[in-house]
């Protein structure tokens, strides 16, 4: 293409995903539960 669309797209993309990775980098990490599960399983 000689008016270089996909370079700017391509440009574009990786500007939105620094930019994303940036914000993701400080989000506060979610704490993964654990379920408490009886003793006997048979309940």
């Amino acid at each position: 293409m000689a008016d270089n669309f996909l370079e700017k797209h391509r440009e574009e993309y990786e500007l939105r995903k620094a930019a994303y990775l940036r914000k993701k980098k400080h989000l506060p990490k979610m704490k993964v539960r654990q379920i408490e599960r009886p003793d006997d399983e048979a309940l």
